[in-house]
């Protein structure tokens, strides 16, 4: 019997605005395809991002434009070809990986030779907003291993600070998400040292970061959207020493682990993140993040409600999703 292959666009309430140095969220816009083999049904999830070109218009449309090729068994190694990277091929990939496991009853982490996903701490996000109410977030979770701070170039020192006071214990991630200049690290390097930032994530502009190679920052910086797929690694050479590995940004498991592995190889450190989206999103992300230094992936903590079965926080620490969510056998 044929594949069939169906995609749909679901709008996600949050629970509260997701606020960063580019705008405000209150909806998680994603797009889940189901690919059906006989009984057998594999599910996966992409988030089309504005910043890269991304809408849930041309995220359907991409997918749409591969229906025949999947429905006629495209695998994930052909995906690359058929596929740019990004939302569309990350919510292929990972439906393949799943239905592969459920075809096959051997579970994704099986495949890879990897222990199941279990518990693992993952960083809580303080979004935007005035020093005194970003304090406010964080003491309500200074428990949390992990928390990361959204800041833009008005007033990071006095955030930062201010997160740092009411949280003293919880290690730190700083992202800028692109806005700010050399001028701006510079002033802020003292402050990412007394606060003992842990890491400073995508600071620059991509495109426009070429003045942080040999630039010391103070702490470790890790490139965001500076990154997207391997290909991309060579060109972060002196700039950065650890690259965040998103599925909507690889497009996909697949080549997801492609930069972590390469990442791993030229000596970087990586890191895990996400868009904000359920947990169909952050399911496949946990076997990423169990190579990880820093895990940020708490994008379904921000949904008024996720899919049933998804991942939980348990302060700070996220604990898998139930058996046979995602990936499972």
């Amino acid at each position: 019997m044929r594949r069939t292959l169906t995609a749909q666009h679901e709008c996600l309430p949050l629970h509260t605005p997701f606020r960063i140095s580019r705008g405000v969220k209150t909806a998680a816009d994603v797009v889940t395809v189901a690919i059906r083999d006989g009984d057998t049904v594999g599910r996966g999830e992409g988030a089309p991002y504005p910043r890269y070109g991304e809408s849930v218009a041309s995220v359907l449309a991409q997918i749409a434009g591969v229906r025949e090729a999947v429905c006629d068994g495209a695998d994930r190694q052909a995906l690359l070809t058929l596929m740019p990277p990004g939302a569309a091929r990350n919510a292929v990939d990972c439906a393949l990986w799943d239905l592969e496991a459920r075809a096959s009853g051997r579970s994704v982490a099986a495949s890879l030779g990897t222990p199941e996903p279990g518990r693992i701490a993952s960083a809580l996000t303080i979004v935007i907003d005035t020093p005194q109410a970003m304090a406010r977030a964080a003491s309500a979770v200074a428990h949390a291993p992990v928390l990361k701070i959204k800041v833009d170039a008005n007033d990071p020192a006095a955030q930062i600070r201010a997160v740092r006071a009411a949280a003293p214990d919880a290690a730190l991630i700083v992202d800028p998400n692109e806005s700010w200049d050399e001028a701006v690290a510079t002033a802020m390097r003292a402050v990412l040292i007394d606060a003992r930032v842990a890491l400073l994530e995508q600071p620059a502009a991509a495109g426009a970061d070429a003045w942080l190679s040999g630039f010391d920052a103070g702490v470790p910086v890790c490139a965001d959207e500076s990154v997207h797929v391997a290909a991309d690694l060579d060109a972060l050479a002196g700039r950065y020493g650890v690259v965040n590995v998103k599925l909507d940004k690889a497009g996909g498991l697949t080549a997801a682990l492609d930069l972590a592995r390469a990442a791993r190889a030229r000596g970087l450190g990586v890191m895990t993140g996400c868009m904000v989206a359920s947990s169909l999103s952050i399911a496949p992300a946990l076997h990423i993040a169990s190579v990880s230094d820093f895990v940020d992936l708490d994008g379904p903590l921000w949904l008024a409600e996720d899919r049933a079965g998804g991942v939980r926080d348990d302060g700070g620490v996220l604990m898998p999703p139930a058996p046979g969510f995602w990936g499972g056998a």
